[in-house]
């Protein structure tokens, strides 16, 4: 059984910095693409930030040069580092990690989300 747990999330004032952390279990996490995606209140959720398994990173425009994706894969662990936050930052990320096998194609797996706000 796939998990992703999250954890991090918070309060912090603008121009903040956080780091958010996802541990994920029950799949082969190396070669896997993991990343981020957030939702703002009354928003779709939007794609963040992404690492693949060769580590190759994307971000979202808004958040290029403030956040950075990183992984541990000794630790099945995917890191957001998010600084010089803004009050739109203030979202529900979410972490996910795609898992492909010959049998099943490509499955996407959810962690349960972790609020963020940004706010004086």
């Amino acid at each position: 059984q796939v998990q992703l747990v999250e954890s991090g999330g918070g309060l912090v004032q603008p121009g903040g910095s956080l780091r958010l952390s996802c541990v994920v279990s029950g799949m082969f996490f190396s070669t896997s693409t993991v990343g981020w995606y957030r939702q703002a209140p009354g928003k779709s959720r939007e794609l963040a930030a992404v690492i693949t398994g060769s580590e190759n990173e994307h971000y979202e425009e808004a958040v290029k040069g403030r956040f950075v994706v990183s992984r541990d894969n000794s630790e099945n662990t995917v890191y957001l580092q998010m600084n010089r936050l803004k009050p739109e930052d203030t979202a529900v990320y979410y972490c996910y990690a795609d898992e492909f096998s010959d049998a099943s194609g490509l499955r996407r797996y959810w962690g349960q989300g972790t609020q963020v706000t940004v706010s004086a």
